[in-house]
């Protein structure tokens, strides 16, 4: 192979300092790969050696031997090149390409007297760390393949219905405050109170969201929000914290009194706060190193260990349907009830058809999100609980970062599979009518 040959081939790289040997490791490397030598070896997915050389060309088809620091630059790239290489060396066993990189690695290293150890080239440009910002300090101190986090959602709406981290799904009691995060950068707290007279579930009422002071981004910010009262401001006034250019912490009002999101960029979180009806929903996306930032004194948090057992109402993830869904029809509308306990128009009632019927209309998919809805509409009376599972399904569907684990279903049941225990619950009560 001649010359031009080799430098129609690797374009740029005539410009290096003695190229024979460098050429033709990167023509045999980049042949090799075209020509299929080796066969599944050089296109194995495991195996990422064409990256390697890839960046390795990248890394250096600007040098110019012309120019001062030209020696320094290679080794680095040489460096990195071989780093790279070893990191990927297992499963390039047997390789041809790599094994031809490593050889040629070596003969370029020894041309050029650059020593094993030192510092390396990196092919993502070095770029300035934000202090405010978290994904900036995440990825500066993990640089590297990895440098992602790892979020983790919860989620509250309801009667109430709980979302943990670790995707558990609930339906508890829990009257009055509770705290659903309290870590040392944030603290979320509800309140909840009973919905209907004679029935032990509640909904929530009060949402109040502490940012916790951090460096210079922000300083101690709280927001709260109460029935028909969901403010687009925190507590003091103001709509950000810290500087308002870095936009470390601000506010969205996505619907007058309605929808309100708060992104606190300096510690990586979203929160969602809506009012449907006459109570609130709660979605947030936070780290998981933040998450499990707390101390044994803060161990009571309903998004990380779910509700306490006697708070609970489902029964493993299953809702008992309450009696006024089961009732006669003409039975359920005589006495119906609605949001805290107040009597509800006559036509507001639901039997257990009509109650999977309306749920139907927004919510496509049985999971668990459709066995809240019957459950809610059975239980108040109000069809605004089905506006309520329907957004916090969407809500979920924004910030849960595993689109896989979005929908849950109970037990032994799939999508297309009936609520549990209602088809057996119709049955019951129809066997009843008859007797």
């Amino acid at each position: 192979m001649g010359m031009g040959q080799t430098g129609r081939c690797c374009p740029g790289a005539e410009r290096l300092l003695r190229p024979p040997p460098l050429l033709s490791l990167l023509c045999v490397l980049t042949l090799s790969a075209r020509l299929h030598i080796g066969g599944s070896q050089v296109h194995a997915t495991q195996c990422r050696i064409q990256k390697c050389t890839t960046d390795f060309v990248s890394l250096t088809s600007h040098l110019s031997p012309s120019l001062d620091g030209f020696d320094t630059e290679f080794c680095k790239a040489l460096r990195a090149y071989s780093a790279c290489t070893q990191r990927t060396a297992k499963s390039c066993r047997g390789n041809l390409v790599f094994h031809s990189a490593m050889l040629g690695i070596s003969d370029l290293m020894s041309q050029r007297n650059c020593s094993k150890d030192g510092p390396t080239s990196s092919t993502h440009p070095e770029t300035p760390v934000e202090p405010c910002n978290y994904h900036s300090r995440h990825h500066a101190s993990r640089a590297g393949e990895h440098a992602r986090p790892t979020y983790l959602f919860c989620g509250l709406f309801g009667d109430p219905h709980l979302r943990t981290f670790k995707d558990h799904f609930q339906t508890c009691k829990v009257e009055g405050a509770w705290p659903l995060i309290d870590n040392n950068y944030l603290s979320v707290q509800v309140t909840n109170v009973p919905v209907v007279a004679g029935s032990s579930a509640t909904a929530t009422n009060k949402i109040t969201i502490i940012f916790k002071p951090y460096q210079d981004c922000t300083e101690q910010k709280v927001y709260q929000a109460v029935t028909d009262d969901l403010p687009a401001a925190f507590m003091d006034g103001t709509v950000s914290g810290g500087d308002s250019e870095a936009r470390s912490l601000w506010m969205a009002e996505k619907a007058p009194g309605r929808h309100v999101e708060i992104h606190a960029g300096y510690i990586g979180v979203t929160v969602i706060v809506r009012q449907l009806g006459r109570y609130l929903t709660l979605a947030v996306r936070v780290p998981e190193e933040l998450a499990m930032a707390y101390d044994e004194s803060q161990d009571l948090q309903l998004c990380i260990n779910g509700c306490p057992t006697a708070e609970r109402i489902d029964r493993d993830g299953h809702l008992p349907l309450p009696v006024l869904g089961l009732q006669q029809p003409a039975a359920a509308a005589s006495h119906p009830r609605g949001a805290q306990g107040q009597a509800v128009p006559r036509g507001a009632s639901f039997t257990l058809e009509s109650a999977m019927a309306k749920c139907r209309e927004q919510l496509e998919v049985r999971d668990i999100y459709f066995h809240s809805c019957v459950f809610d509409l059975l239980t108040t009376g109000d069809a605004n609980f089905t506006s309520a599972a329907y957004n916090a399904l969407k809500d979920m569907e924004s910030l849960h970062p595993r689109k896989e684990r979005w929908h849950i279903f109970p037990r032994g049941h799939g999508a297309r599979s009936q609520p549990p225990l209602l088809p057996l619950l119709l049955l019951c009560f129809l066997v009843a009518m008859l007797l």
